[in-house]
């Protein structure tokens, strides 16, 4: 996956938006909230070699981080919480995929429930959560 592949998935997602509070080389992908707004994901889009920081369950992380070389705990991020992932074509563009939307459910999944169900994001709402 490169640079404007990544910044179009993150963008495909309800409500997400693309957003530079450190500066124009780095992209804070997040998810707009109510009057708030939370961040699922991060990037230096046009950084070699090209890492995304990505919101993940602890367990999950610990076991993508062992199984897979390219993914380490986010540089600056809490690494319990956080993985980095390098996009070098060693993980497959669906497995990153996949990452960004766990991210981006994680973020979600704890907000009120009128605003998971105004990004029509309705699998907790479902749940009564």
């Amino acid at each position: 996956m490169d640079g404007p592949a990544l910044r179009s998935f993150c963008l495909s997602l309800p409500g997400a938006f693309e957003d530079f509070p450190f500066g124009p080389e780095f992209s804070v992908f997040k998810v707009r909230a109510g009057a708030s707004a939370r961040m699922f994901a991060l990037s230096g889009l046009d950084a070699r070699p090209l890492t995304v920081s990505l919101k993940c369950e602890p367990v999950l992380a610990r076991q993508l981080r062992a199984a897979h070389p390219e993914i380490t705990g986010a540089w600056h991020m809490n690494k319990t919480h956080w993985n980095g992932v390098r996009l070098d074509g060693a993980l497959a563009d669906s497995m990153v995929r996949d990452m960004i939307e766990d991210s981006y459910d994680l973020v979600v999944s704890g907000l009120p429930r009128p605003d998971r169900e105004a990004l029509g994001w309705a699998r907790l709402a479902k749940e009564g959560r």
